[in-house]
């Protein structure tokens, strides 16, 4: 199981990558084996501004649907539009091609509340 150590992880199994005031989001190896093959990604969110904690979207695979929670409060300022004909790459790469969301980091200090590599660890068991 791929957990890189400078990403920040939620307890819903999203990833979180910080450049700069922007936030990329997607979903971790863990998620992606746990659910199976990603058919559809959706988010009708893009240049919402949501708190953290909200459902930004969803992950659809082949035996489950899975809402998918914003880690940080912000404006979703990008989709990753290749999932929409490509979703598998949530499987074959969910920490590169396979990203989810970008956000405009409203509140800086959520950060603090996100897991670090070896707390995702604990919580996945590996």
């Amino acid at each position: 199981m791929n957990i890189p150590a400078d990403l920040k992880y939620t307890k819903d199994h999203e990833w979180v990558k910080v450049e700069g005031d922007t936030a990329i989001v997607g979903i971790t190896d863990f998620a992606q084996g746990e659910l199976g093959d990603i058919v559809y990604v959706e988010v009708e969110t893009l240049d919402e501004t949501l708190d953290k904690d909200e459902v930004f979207g969803t992950v659809e695979a082949v035996k489950t649907v899975s809402d998918l929670f914003l880690p940080l409060s912000g404006e979703i300022v990008a989709f990753n539009e290749s999932l929409e004909d490509e979703p598998e790459k949530v499987n074959t790469d969910p920490y590169g091609e396979g990203w989810i969301i970008k956000i405009k980091i409203g509140d800086s200090s959520e950060l603090d509340s996100l897991l670090n590599d070896a707390d995702y660890k604990e919580l996945v068991g590996a």
